[in-house]
């Protein structure tokens, strides 16, 4: 779910580059050193997710991990994101540092909506609840991605709109499996480390 430099226009790069910042320095405000820990273990996971990726126009179709990410760490998601994909631009020359800003929003505005949609579902004494608001936690994550991708490159000029539509369809497959996975994610950690889940009782704006 990256977008390749030399895409997107200036406002749009701007824009993006500003609201991450901003939502970055809330999340490392938020974030104290017994988490730094869990934060970098999903860095980890979503610099891996992206290793097995198919390009697509200006795009690529990945998992994400970014609903799972923002049901672990809120608001500190942002700054999780950010190392991830700082990484694979160093490393793979996946997205780009023009682009950072706008691909870190594009993953982080929709793991936080899934922070404050599901959390509480997430912790129920249901398995069937919480495995549900796992699935939709991981499928919302990838969906909201995907809309803000379509946005960004319709913004840029009417010449994406078709790429846009048709990104959008491509991920489909990728909202289903990103979803199942998330939802076993959450009952083995609910199972083992419940803890991990309470991270929700932190700060909140």
């Amino acid at each position: 779910m990256h977008i390749s430099e030399g895409v997107l226009s200036a406002p749009v790069l701007l824009a993006g580059a500003a609201l991450t910042a901003g939502c970055v320095s809330l999340g490392l405000k938020k974030m104290d050193n017994k988490r730094i820990p869990e934060v970098a273990v999903l860095s980890s996971a979503l610099f891996v997710a992206s290793l097995i990726r198919i390009p697509f126009g200006p795009s690529s179709v990945h998992l994400v991990f970014n609903g799972l990410a923002g049901i672990l760490l809120g608001w500190m998601a942002f700054p999780s994101i950010l190392v991830a994909l700082t990484l694979q631009a160093l490393v793979f020359q996946y997205g780009g540092f023009t682009v950072l800003g706008v691909n870190t929003f594009n993953m982080g505005a929709p793991a936080i909506l899934t922070y404050y949609l599901f959390k509480s579902l997430i912790r129920a004494k249901s398995k069937f609840i919480s495995a549900l608001a796992g699935f939709l936690a991981g499928s919302v994550g990838v969906t909201g991605g995907s809309l803000l991708i379509a946005l960004s490159l319709i913004n840029t000029g009417e010449e994406f709109f078709n790429i846009a539509g048709i990104q959008l369809i491509a991920h489909v497959p990728v909202m289903i499996i990103e979803g199942i996975i998330t939802s076993f994610c959450i009952l083995f950690l609910k199972k083992v480390r419940p803890e991990i889940l309470e991270v929700a009782r932190e700060k909140t704006l």
